[in-house]
């Protein structure tokens, strides 16, 4: 999130603005803070309704907005994790919404125990560019079921994809209900200030540590969905051919583009040449006719492509190899990138420094099991962690030895397409998780409430402290 540009009238002007805009959906809040099973089931189905009148919109867009992404990628990818998890939670939402008992304990007898799962109020979503619809829906299909109404900032680089998603959601929602933001980096910084009641951020760990601070003004709690360097091991056992098999999609899907895409390759030394050869005649499979494959997506832009060929300069001038996996690599004027696979890399590097977002590869030999172990617990916590064997002493060591956002065993990405398990990330990936029954609890207060009837027990631990019913109250519960 860069600095302000705007003169100080403007900023205000911006401001002032989103306030408005979350004062009204405050105040409609206020008016209805518990909305019924009936009412959050309705809301539900007009956003269903409305991905499936505008898919086609959508996917149009979204390649319009790549330069070039395919259909099929941006239905699998954007539009049908929204309809399954639409699916998924309208049939669990009411076992979601029913109070929890809760044991009240001696202490506390006789009385009843019980949380309630309340809406927090109004959501503010912050949309990255890279899955403009799936990153936007799927956090406010939740925070709908949860009760609240939201506000959703898209991404400025995605125009077409935004067009279509603002008409979407101002057919079926009100602006007390839905509000759609837009704007560059200072209407980002803006929308990240506002005193919401949640805070939902999909990005970068840099500019998420902007939100998180600038959130912490209001002290506004935050979700932050992150991403990081997501190593993927090859184990001992595992032959190449087959760990790329597994592999391949994973990295290409989006052109790489993929926060829990894989970063960094960790192979058994002497592989490097096996991998590569293996890796070479997978791509030609997926992507026979190279750059010019229509289902090979480009870079969304020429900013996100030039920091890619300049990470790869970077890498190339320091030592390292590079194997671009078609001819030709490269296509400047529809930024198109091939997949380069990377050898002979170190830490000196940016592409093993920062998190890629592209169809970089790097490879990173590793002599045994520990090393390749150290190698990842040393650095920071990634997203997602790959683990590619069939060894189920290997495959229960590495989930136990190493820390991640989610981990996936001879599959890439996938994780996260599980409706019923939590998605999110750890320490420098991320904090707090949505997806299924998670997410309606990050969105809803768990409000403790403890009844008592017309007896009143609580009189006996009234002072004066000093009689033999207290003496004996604490020889029998302090033990």
């Amino acid at each position: 999130m860069s600095q302000p540009s705007l003169s100080l009238a403007e900023t205000r002007s911006t401001h002032d603005d989103l306030s408005a805009l979350l004062s009204r959906q405050k105040q409609a809040f206020s008016a209805h803070p518990m909305p019924t099973l009936a009412q959050r089931l309705d809301k539900l189905a007009r956003l269903h309704r409305g991905i499936i009148s505008h898919r086609e919109a959508l996917t149009r867009a979204l390649s319009q907005d790549f330069g070039h992404r395919s259909e099929f990628d941006s239905v699998i990818a954007d539009i049908l994790p929204c309809i399954n998890q639409l699916r998924y939670t309208r049939r669990r939402l009411k076992r979601w919404m029913k109070p929890d008992s809760r044991h009240a304990g001696m202490l506390l007898a006789p009385a009843k125990i019980r949380v309630e799962y309340q809406p927090l109020g109004v959501v503010g979503i912050m949309v990255p560019w890279n899955f403009p619809v799936f990153l936007a829906l799927a956090p406010l299909l939740t925070a709908l079921a949860a009760g609240n109404r939201a506000m959703i900032k898209l991404s400025e680089f995605t125009p077409a994809t935004n067009a279509v998603l603002k008409t979407l959601l101002s057919e079926q929602f009100d602006p007390e209900e839905v509000a759609v933001v837009e704007g560059e980096a200072e209407r980002s910084a803006a929308f990240s200030r506002l005193p919401f009641d949640h805070l939902f951020f999909t990005g970068s760990t840099a500019v998420g540590r902007h939100v998180m601070r600038a959130a912490a003004e209001n002290l506004v709690p935050v979700t932050l969905e992150l991403g990081g360097k997501s190593p993927t091991l090859i184990g001992p056992d595992m032959s190449m051919e087959e760990a790329v098999e597994r592999i391949a999609w994973g990295k290409c899907m989006n052109a790489g583009q993929i926060c829990v895409a894989p970063d960094y390759i960790l192979l058994p030394e002497g592989q490097q040449q096996n991998f590569i050869d293996a890796f070479r005649r997978r791509f030609t499979r997926l992507y026979p006719k190279g750059l010019a494959s229509p289902d090979y997506t480009s870079v969304v832009n020429t900013a996100q492509y030039r920091r890619l060929l300049d990470t790869l300069e970077d890498a190339v001038d320091k030592g390292a190899i590079a194997t671009p996996l078609c001819n030709p690599a490269r296509d400047d004027e529809q930024h198109r990138l091939a997949l380069h696979l990377l050898t002979n890399v170190d830490d000196q590097m940016r592409v093993m420094q920062e998190e890629i977002f592209g169809p970089l590869l790097p490879l990173v030999p590793y002599r045994d099991i520990d090393q390749a172990l150290a190698y990842v617990q040393a650095r920071p916590r990634p997203l997602a962690l790959y683990l590619m064997s069939h060894d189920a002493e290997l495959q229960q060591r590495v989930q136990a030895e190493t820390h991640a956002g989610g981990m996936a065993i001879n599959e890439t990405l996938l994780q996260v397409a599980a409706d019923d398990a939590p998605f999110g990330g750890v320490g420098p990936s991320g904090m707090g998780e949505y997806h299924g029954e998670e997410g309606f609890r990050t969105f809803s207060k768990a409000k403790t409430i403890l009844q008592r009837g017309r007896f009143n027990p609580a009189t006996l631990i009234h002072p004066p402290y000093r009689t033999w019913l207290h003496r004996l109250m604490v020889k029998l519960l302090v033990r």
